[in-house]
């Protein structure tokens, strides 16, 4: 099993959704850990299991004192909390001068997340909604031990630059330099487009010239449905049936499409001994 992490270059282009939608529709266990230093929006947007609100001190929060003093992947889900719906959740810090707590405790984080899988209990993938990231955000710290790195971007212009420069500086920092389209180096960096369904091969072909001729190592992995009424539907904030919109059904072709690619070098003995 793997460390998935999401992250944006710049403005709002759905991470936090992204995310969500992904993990709802992942085919194995999953943790959803919301790890944007700049505070978590699932305690706003989404009710717990129990109906009620999510607790803003049991997440990110709690885990620092813990991972302070070393942190076993099993210790993750003492922290975690069910959504509705049954979703595992690491909620994120409530503002952004609660990052301080967690100074230095990245990289810890970043090993705990990718060794969920060998729990052997409760082992599980990890997809961590990173935000908004630049070059001195600490969450990049955990990029070394993801298996895949996926940029959400939007397909306007100006966010398909960004997220080509970012891929850029991302392989440079995390692989050494430039890599050819074919690279496995670790992590694996990708895009996820956020766009009109319809629009959606047009978008892939061009921004995977895009990211070619750049040399960034990035490709896009897949595309989700811009889809306002699916998020307002899987922020529990709208009715209607969330497995029949547009942004769940693309969400479901991503998660194949990767498992299809990846899922057996992601596969460990500690998952299969408990399927």
């Amino acid at each position: 099993m793997a460390l998935i992490a999401l992250a944006a270059d710049k403005g709002s282009p759905g991470v936090t959704t992204a995310a969500v939608a992904l993990a709802a529709v992942w085919p194995r266990r999953v943790l959803l850990a919301e790890t944007d230093p700049a505070g978590g929006d699932l305690v706003y947007r989404s009710a717990a299991a129990h109906g009620g609100p999510l607790n803003p001190n049991t997440g990110m929060l709690s885990i620092a004192a813990t991972a302070r003093r070393g942190l076993v992947p099993d210790q993750l889900w003492d922290h975690t909390q069910p959504l509705s719906g049954g979703l595992e959740v690491l909620v994120g810090l409530g503002i952004a001068e609660q990052a301080a707590g967690l100074a230095g405790l990245w990289p810890t984080l970043g090993r705990a997340f990718a060794s969920l899988a060998d729990s052997p209990h409760a082992p599980a993938d990890v997809i961590a909604d990173c935000g908004r990231i630049s070059g001195d955000t600490p969450v990049m710290e955990m990029f070394p031990q993801a298996a895949l790195l996926l940029l959400v971007a939007r397909a306007e212009p100006e966010s398909l630059a960004r997220v080509r420069d970012r891929a850029a500086a991302l392989s440079a920092k995390l692989h050494g330099g430039p890599r050819g389209a074919a690279s496995l180096a670790t992590p694996l960096i990708g895009v996820v487009l956020i766009c009109d369904t319809g629009d959606a091969p047009k978008m892939v072909h061009q921004v995977n010239e895009m990211l070619m001729a750049a040399q960034t190592g990035a490709r896009v992995f897949g595309t989700l449905a811009h889809d306002p009424s699916g998020a307002e539907q899987l922020a529990g904030r709208k009715r209607g049936r969330l497995d029949k919109s547009l942004l769940i059904r693309s969400a479901r072709k991503v998660t194949v499409d990767l498992y299809q690619q990846y899922g057996t070098a992601w596969q460990t003995p500690a998952a299969g001994a408990g399927r």
